[in-house]
């Protein structure tokens, strides 16, 4: 920049005199420009993925009434749907670093403990709602298999605006996912094989090339490109949503005759059921956590698994139900109410959650969720502002 400058003195001074100097445009200028131009198309991607996620809820509806009435739409879909699943968990791989596997080595018991409360939870659940409603082959299978899944990568989102510990609900969705193409095919055999013969060698191999491939070669990516790859990360969000939405459409465009016909319709309420006793149980298994390990299990931590063990990677249910049940695509359709679902009721509590910390004044870092702890802690910072 200094260079810049000086040149642009002796053109002046040159001109003062009556001669005009041409040079080359200065190559700092150019780049300055370039790259302030650069930053204006984040800014615009980073704004449109912003609107994009505040009305995910609402557009998942849309879209899904949409595909119902013209199905053509997404039919073409039906055999990339692992493709489109692959899209995201490679884009959640592009985001992770060593520090995101570090801090699952940092703060193991939270990790796990969340982990396995996920994967214990929700398909005991299912299989209880499966016997309480009488629900029987393929649409059994179905709720299953979406109770079998890891967690959602909204639960994040909903733990954000919670004001919950966004980097446990990070953590267990990392592990929960990992462990997926080893869970799902164990819990299906051990759960479901009394409905259908469940495929346990298909489940297995579809949740690899699904789950394992596409994060691998993320983190790959994200070590071997570094910095360049921060560039790109601005637009996944809006990737992963869309890549949603294809799965979405697929499977209501696949199941629209049989959605809503007598014995389709009984999942609702069981995918309605499913996803608020998971957050009851996660919520309740939090706080009597925080009884043995209150330094671990504060009420931060509550709101995160609250979320991870309620919110389940439906467009994963959706995609292993397509290629691994293909003779019977009602399983699918648990997996595409329980999509639209989770992102109504995670907004609502996660909404419901600030509203209520704020009008009890609780502390979003407080031990266990105490009112008042929020005015507290200010007058404790007033009065170490005052001894300073």
């Amino acid at each position: 920049m200094g260079y810049c400058v000086a040149y642009k003195r002796f053109q002046l001074k040159m001109s003062q005199r009556g001669r005009r100097i041409v040079g080359p445009v200065c190559f700092l200028e150019r780049k300055t420009v370039a790259y302030e131009k650069e930053r204006g198309t984040m800014q615009k991607v980073k704004a449109f993925g912003d609107w994009l996620t505040k009305w995910f809820t609402l557009i998942v509806i849309v879209w899904a009434v949409f595909n119902y009435f013209v199905p053509q739409t997404s039919l073409w879909g039906k055999s990339y749907t692992g493709y489109f699943l692959g899209i995201v968990l490679f884009g959640m791989g592009l985001t992770l670093t060593l520090d995101d596997f570090k801090r699952i080595l940092t703060q193991p018991l939270m990790v796990i403990v969340g982990t396995v409360a996920h994967f214990v939870i929700m398909p005991l659940v299912a299989v209880l709602l499966c016997w309480i409603f009488h629900l029987d082959g393929a649409l059994a299978v179905g709720v299953i298999l979406v109770g079998c899944c890891p967690s959602g990568t909204s639960s994040n989102v909903m733990s954000y605006l919670s004001r919950g510990d966004v980097a446990l609900d990070v953590s267990i969705g990392i592990l929960s996912t990992l462990c997926s193409p080893f869970m799902i095919p164990l819990l299906m055999q051990w759960l479901a094989s009394q409905y259908v013969t469940v495929p346990v060698q298909s489940l297995f191999l579809n949740a690899v090339k699904v789950v394992l491939f596409p994060i691998a070669l993320g983190v790959i990516c994200h070590a071997i490109f570094k910095e360049k790859i921060e560039k790109v990360t601005v637009a996944l969000p809006i990737v992963s949503q869309v890549a949603i939405l294809l799965i979405i459409g697929v499977v209501v465009a696949a199941n629209g005759p049989k959605l809503f016909v007598s014995s389709s319709l009984l999942a609702i309420p069981v995918v309605i059921l499913h996803n608020l006793c998971g957050y009851a149980l996660g919520f309740g298994f939090s706080k009597l956590m925080y009884k043995v390990y209150p330094k671990g299990f504060r009420y931060a931590q509550q709101k995160a698994i609250t979320f991870e063990v309620g919110m389940q990677d439906s467009a994963l249910g959706a995609t292993l139900a397509l290629s691994s049940f293909a003779s019977n695509p009602l399983a699918a359709v648990p997996s595409t109410f329980f999509s639209v679902w989770h992102n109504i009721s995670g907004s609502v509590l996660s909404s419901w959650w600030r509203e209520h910390d704020d009008k009890h004044q609780i502390h979003p870092d407080s031990d266990n969720g105490e009112k008042g702890s929020a005015t507290k802690s200010s007058d404790k910072s007033d009065k170490d502002d005052v001894k300073a």
